[in-house]
């Protein structure tokens, strides 16, 4: 991905996907200090309410720009599963979805910050939804200015393996002590090779998952690591390489698998108690599944 899938995966995945649960769930708060509340902001700088969004007739989404198959910008319209389900929670809310591309930050904190509950310091805006977020039980006691809700997908990490290199069987994270693998510059896949294997020459690394695809498809190595629908837009593009998906047991991995769900400003929980009757309707009709289906890519229903 062209910049931003990098991000999102070491940023934001490495952050949420990568927290393990400790303690019991009426206690998963205990550690963590209340934040201090946004004061004193413009109305611009908060967002919209849920009344307004119905009388303006249009509701604003962030989804991340150049991140095949989730969101990228195609013709000067905004493609992606992420913008499918962005247009079914319109069409159940009664108005017009708007989308808007934008750049991973450092990490899911800033993205947050800078498109759902504050904006960026210079020239920033909230959007009323952001789409893709990964939904972690700790994030909600952490980040207290979003609601997370909405979850309507569950991703995993897979690998990707060209069939004449693996003719009978898939390899797991081992064989790459031996055998190169492409993985996304930072990421979740990285972090977790190195730790694995230590820093061998085989991890070969690229800006994107994407590209990970495309090096294995082109033979520099013989597998690709990441998450599976980026894997499986990736082997999409490449129908005659003999790429083939697989998820195999990764060894000490404590969160190989993650939901993903939306983010909504605090102060709208109205929003997003809408939002998120709007993806349960659309998930209990087969709509997401269907969407899923129709990109090519593996349908694992959230836990909600």
């Amino acid at each position: 991905m062209a910049g931003f899938a990098s991000l999102l995966s070491a940023a934001v995945l490495a952050l949420a996907v990568g927290t393990a649960f400790h303690g019991g769930a009426l206690a998963r708060c205990e550690d963590f200090a209340p934040q201090p509340k946004p004061q004193n902001t413009f109305p611009q700088d908060v967002g919209r309410t849920f009344d307004r969004i119905v009388d303006d007739g249009w509701i604003e989404f962030a989804v991340y720009a150049d991140f095949r198959p989730w969101s990228w910008e195609e013709r000067g319209k905004a493609q992606g599963v992420d913008v499918e389900i962005g247009r079914v929670i319109a069409a159940e809310l009664g108005v017009e979805p708007r989308f808007r591309l934008v750049q991973a930050g450092e990490n899911l904190d800033a993205d947050l910050l800078n498109y759902v509950w504050k904006g960026a310091v210079v020239g920033g805006r909230v959007s009323d939804v952001m789409l893709h977020v990964p939904y972690d039980s700790l994030l909600t006691c952490r980040i207290e200015q979003v609601v997370f809700t909405g979850q309507y997908a569950t991703e995993a990490i897979a690998i990707a393996y060209r069939a004449d290199a693996y003719p009978e069987k898939g390899p797991t994270a081992p064989f790459f002590r031996f055998d190169p693998v492409a993985v996304e510059n930072d990421s979740i896949s990285d972090f977790y090779l190195t730790s694995l294997i230590g820093p061998v020459d085989k991890i070969h690394r690229f800006r994107s998952t994407l590209l990970a695809v495309d090096a294995l498809a082109a033979g520099e190595t013989k597998a690709a690591m990441g998450p599976r629908g980026e894997l499986q837009a990736g082997a999409a593009l490449h129908a005659d390489a003999g790429i083939r998906i697989h998820e195999p047991p990764f060894v000490g991995f404590s969160r190989g698998r993650w939901t993903i769900g939306v983010g909504v400003n605090f102060q709208h929980r109205d929003l997003a108690y809408a939002v998120d009757a709007a993806i349960e309707a659309a998930l209990a009709d087969g709509r997401i599944a269907a969407i899923f289906a129709k990109n090519g890519l593996t349908f694992e229903p959230p836990t909600r």
